[in-house]
């Protein structure tokens, strides 16, 4: 059908263009043969007369094909149309893609572009990407007043059911003049309803999310179809930046921190477990040992039954031998009692033997000392230098022996010979006479 339609414009215009040949070659020909006649010359021959009917009637059947052109509307994929009258104004209906037939002259084709639009603020990630809007940032207000730039992404399409409502009452072009207005409007009412660092991380998809049901809603009002919207980007103040930098920093620290303590108490607990097994298996070794005790005492108990006979007979035995040993323990002590008067009167006469023995023996050595001491006082009075001799003998082991004449006058002995000599001589003088040996 476009290619007939084409056909059919081409031949509508090309019969114009012939009418307007023949007047225009008809024209040329009148001018010609008036130039002719102002000439001096022969006179030439008439021109034929103007061919006005030809090229009118030409120019009246090129409208045909031109009419049945124009009734012929193609709507491209992707697009669709509404009739707009110029009686009647916009006409209810859809003309979706493919041939569609129009009033020529009275009726037109509005086209719409039926496949997903984007409404984009703030830089794209790709830098062949255009946006519809530029790439500024769209700038709101938070909560504290501190102003956020939002780089945000809509996605939406027109309602093809509705296109006649959009023709007729929305001003045009549509994705310029209500599509950016209502998404800033819908973020600028929302934002200021949180803080900043709820949009930023705490709650920016429950922003996201309200955003997009405001949208929608109000778009779909307007026979706006909104897909998804997408917050891809939020700018910070500077100085908030720095301060939620820092501020994360710690948060990843405390995040860093919990997941230590979180370690460290599984390590607790997974001590207290081991811990609680060990306990366990001390109790069962303890319930263990104490069955076997049990079980010990049991066989204990029943060997008792055995052995508490041979325990009493061994009881009564042992009792039986130690009367014996008391009877036989006061027989010998009174035979050791007897024994021991029987000593006692033999040391007493061994006593009594012994003291006459020592006195005899101290009568016969006193005796024998007299006579000694009298055959050494003869003996020194005939040697008076023995006397030197024994009393350095005497006096010291140490010294040396040295003889000197008895009439020497240092020699410290001679007074101690003197006197010795006296001495002597009055024990002589007065010594009794031997008493008679036994």
């Amino acid at each position: 059908m476009l290619f007939v339609k084409y056909l059919l414009m081409t031949g509508g215009i090309g019969m114009i263009l012939v009418a307007v040949g023949i007047l225009t070659y008809d024209t040329y020909l009148e001018v010609h043969y008036r130039r002719a006649l102002a000439a001096a010359g022969p006179a030439p021959l008439p021109p034929t007369p103007m061919r006005w009917r030809t090229a009118l009637a030409l120019a009246l059947l090129a409208w045909a094909p031109l009419l049945l052109a124009a009734s012929i509307v193609v709507v491209p994929s992707g697009m669709a149309g509404v009739r707009v009258s110029q009686t009647k104004g916009t006409l209810a209906g859809t003309l979706y893609p493919g041939v569609h037939f129009v009033i020529p002259l009275l009726e037109n084709v509005a086209f719409f572009d039926t496949r997903d639009q984007l409404f984009t603020t703030g830089a794209l990630e790709d830098s062949k990407t255009t946006a519809t809007t530029g790439t500024k940032p769209l700038n709101v207000q938070a909560k504290e007043g501190l102003t956020v730039g939002l780089a945000i992404t809509v996605r939406y399409r027109l309602d093809p059911k509705r296109l006649d409502y959009i023709q007729n009452n929305l001003p045009q072009p549509v994705e310029k003049e209500i599509v950016p207005p209502v998404v800033a409007s819908a973020w600028r009412e929302l934002v200021p309803n949180y803080t900043v660092r709820e949009v930023f991380a705490a709650k920016r998809e429950e922003v996201r999310k309200r955003a997009t049901d405001m949208i929608a809603q109000k778009l779909a009002a307007d026979g706006i179809v909104v897909k998804e919207v997408m917050l891809r980007d939020i700018q910070l103040p500077p100085e908030y930046a720095k301060g939620l930098e820092t501020l994360l920093l710690k948060e990843q620290e405390n995040d860093r921190m919990g997941v230590e303590t979180d370690i460290h108490q599984k390590q607790v607990r997974i001590s207290e477990l081991e811990a609680e097994a060990i306990k366990a298996q001390e109790v069962k070794q303890a319930e263990g040992q104490a069955q076997v005790r049990v079980l010990q005492a049991k066989g204990e108990a029943d060997a008792m039954r055995y052995t508490l006979p041979l325990k009493e007979k061994q009881i009564q035995q042992s009792r039986l031998e130690a009367e014996a040993r008391k009877e036989s323990t006061i027989k010998n002590a009174e035979a050791a009692a007897q024994a021991k008067v029987i000593d006692s009167k033999a040391e007493m006469e061994r006593r009594k033997l012994l003291a006459d023995a020592e006195a005899d023996r101290i009568r016969v050595t006193a005796a024998a000392d007299a006579e000694r001491m009298k055959s050494e006082a003869a003996i020194l009075k005939q040697n008076p230098l023995l006397i030197n001799k024994i009393v350095a003998e005497r006096l010291s082991d140490k010294l040396q022996i040295m003889m000197v004449p008895a009439d020497g006058k240092f020699f410290f002995a001679n007074d101690v010979l003197r006197s010795m000599n006296t001495a002597n001589h009055t024990s002589q003088a007065e010594q009794p006479e031997d008493p008679p040996q036994r």
